[in-house]
């Protein structure tokens, strides 16, 4: 894909460190790393701009470990979009069950959109973390999608529309709606709190960055009352106004949007404890770890926020892929030594950290022993 031909990865170690020149291909193995995890890259680019130049399609393998076993996983896209997704070498029709076996976190460039940007990326961000800790969510999201759809083509219908029809989707589509928004709202209050002592660790002179979840309609209605609420302007304008596909987080610094009152390295800090803090809170429900891919960490922070960062990564059952251009970068701040789990007892030892090093030039990837 994109630069990369053939490359083999095997023996990889809990934290993996890509370094190399810019342009050199090392963001291409994290994108690789994503379309095994979720059959796309975390760029949202077509698949034409991911498949190598001349070439007709791209096919990533992996395999990760499972309860009792390994567990092959396959990718393959092609550059008029198709998509085929294997799993033990059975092909798998959703991206869903893909998801659930790779769980992945990402901190990259864009991952600042989930101050600034638009309120879809704020809400796949929560729903990234409902989905892998309650599964009872996918099934109810697939419900309200099928029920907003069809109410909306109804509404576009404007004046031969039958009332009856919109009830029945209406009474469907509230059913779905409130198991989502309930879902969520449980979701980010056991969220907050591990927000709230990451970002005190890593960042204690910053204060408070609070985060306050909006449903989607007025607090004071219920979802039933707020469709019949809006129900002439939905059918004036012929779509749904209000409900779970309208939901958003607000993060306020001060009184004030974060995006606004927080400079580069402060976004990046509170970014990092909203993505810590969902790998944190899956260990925690017993869902097990996530996989962090990390591009260029180092850059706008300073080395002790940087150190401040790694420890905790290294302190979680996670694997970690990161890239930088400098390995020196990430060498002089990842702890020497992990402490020991709570769980293991009073007579653990720390645990060595080992990092697989890997120099990415021209699309080739070396390790370095």
């Amino acid at each position: 894909m994109r630069n990369l031909r053939q490359v083999r990865l095997p023996n990889l170690q809990r934290v993996n460190v890509f370094f190399g020149n810019n342009g050199s291909g090392k963001t291409s193995l994290l994108e690789a790393i994503h379309i095994l995890g979720l059959a796309r890259s975390f760029r949202g680019k077509a698949s034409r701009t991911l498949v190598t130049h001349g070439a007709a399609e791209l096919t990533v393998f992996g395999a990760v470990d499972v309860p009792g076993a390994t567990l092959p996983l396959g990718v393959k896209r092609t550059v008029s979009g198709d998509v085929q997704i294997k799993v033990a070498g059975r092909v798998v029709s959703t991206v869903a069950e893909l998801a659930g076996y790779l769980p992945l976190q990402t901190i990259t460039a864009d991952s600042f959109d989930l101050l600034a940007g638009a309120p879809l990326v704020r809400r796949q961000y929560l729903d990234w973390g409902v989905f892998h800790v309650e599964h009872r969510f996918i099934g109810e999201w697939r419900r309200f999608q099928r029920c907003l759809k069809q109410r909306n083509m109804l509404l576009r219908r404007g004046n031969i529309i039958s009332s009856q029809e919109v009830s029945v989707w209406t009474r469907d589509l509230a059913l779905a709606g409130n198991a989502i928004s309930r879902h969520r709202k449980a979701y980010f209050d056991r969220l907050v709190p591990r927000f709230d002592a990451i970002l005190t660790e890593l960042a204690p002179d910053l204060g408070a960055v609070e985060l306050v979840y909006r449903q989607g309609w007025d607090r004071h209605l219920s979802y039933e009352d707020a469709l019949e609420s809006t129900r002439q302007a939905d059918v004036e304008q012929g779509y749904t106004h209000c409900g779970p596909q309208r939901a958003d987080i607000k993060f306020t610094h001060g009184g004030y949007p974060a995006a606004d009152t927080l400079s580069r390295g402060q976004q990046k800090l509170v970014v990092c404890s909203l993505k810590l803090a969902q790998g944190q809170l899956m260990g925690e429900l017993g869902r097990g770890p996530c996989t962090y891919l990390i591009d260029d960490l180092p850059s706008e922070l300073d080395g002790e926020h940087n150190r401040l960062i790694c420890a905790r990564l290294a302190a979680m059952d996670a694997q970690v892929f990161i890239t930088c251009v400098d390995p020196q970068d990430i060498m002089a701040v990842w702890p020497a030594t992990v402490p020991p789990d709570a769980a293991q007892g009073a007579d653990a030892r720390p645990q060595t950290t080992a990092l697989a090093m890997f120099h990415v030039e021209h699309g080739s990837v070396v390790r370095c022993e």
